[in-house]
């Protein structure tokens, strides 16, 4: 990555000493300016110490990262800064910043989106999110290389500071590599030493009407559910959902519907330092 590169307030840190704490790896990068140090699950695991040597740091002004790159050490394209805790002194860590072309990869420009044939990748329940190091270009791979047929591939980024959130999407040319992923249920991410067992769900849209009866048994409305088997894969209303579900074969089927920053979900149907 070239030192001019549009950075944003997130920066990714690897490698770190395994007994270093929240206040050494703060005091290691405050000079650069008001930052918050985060890792996966801090909250529910109440650890001073990140875990599998990585962090991540948000700044609070997007010209600090900028700052931090311009005084790193360059070896091989990346970036390394020298942090010290009790027990090593002066060890280079990763620090890998991200940019705003990492959010988005169009591998194949010649299709058209199609949200149809797109999925949802991130984390459900206990299943671990996309790692949150990973680009859109490294996820578009390693779907492309399991399942073919990627022609997009994106990040999901909080819209004010540019964070990674954790998921994805990932759209295909044709319908086969989209079952495909679909039916997988479930990919293995890798990304330096994180690896994460992350869930795959169709991407649900909340603008669609029911296929079944194009919103005339409805009024009109938006159809509220979405079934995810590969025997449906449909739009429904209450009403066609029902009928349809009652048909031998499809009454365990399980409504997804659209919840928080794009992600489906399954539902019973009735501070700076």
């Amino acid at each position: 990555m070239k030192r001019k590169a549009k950075c944003q307030k997130f920066v990714f840190i690897g490698g770190l000493p395994p007994d270093i704490d929240e206040e050494e790896i703060t005091s290691s990068f405050r000079r650069f300016g008001p930052l918050v140090v985060d890792w996966p699950h801090k909250a529910e695991s109440k650890s001073y110490f990140p875990p599998k040597g990585y962090c991540f740091l948000l700044f609070q002004e997007e010209a600090s990262v900028q700052q931090l790159i311009d005084a790193c050490i360059v070896d091989q394209q990346k970036f390394y800064w020298c942090v010290s805790s009790p027990t090593m002194k002066d060890k280079p860590v990763q620090i890998r910043p991200w940019t705003l072309s990492d959010s988005d990869f169009v591998m194949d420009g010649t299709q058209p989106l199609d949200p149809r044939k797109t999925i949802f990748v991130g984390e459900y329940n206990d299943a671990g999110g996309v790692p949150r190091p990973l680009r859109a270009v490294e996820l578009a791979m390693i779907m492309d290389r399991l399942y073919g047929g990627v022609c997009y591939a994106g990040i999901d980024t909080d819209p004010e500071l540019k964070y990674p959130k954790g998921a994805g999407r990932v759209a295909f040319s044709n319908q086969q590599s989209y079952i495909a992923a679909i039916s997988a249920r479930f990919v293995q991410l890798q990304h330096a030493d994180i690896d994460k067992r992350v869930e795959v769900k169709p991407y649900v849209l909340d603008d669609q009407l029911c296929d079944e009866c194009q919103g005339m048994r409805c009024a009109g409305k938006f159809a509220p559910f979405f079934c995810a088997n590969v025997t449906c894969l449909q739009y429904y209303c209450e009403v066609c959902w029902t009928q349809i579900h009652s048909r031998p074969g499809r009454e365990f089927h399980k409504p997804l519907v659209k919840e928080g920053a794009d992600r489906p979900r399954t539902v019973p149907y009735p501070r700076w330092c």
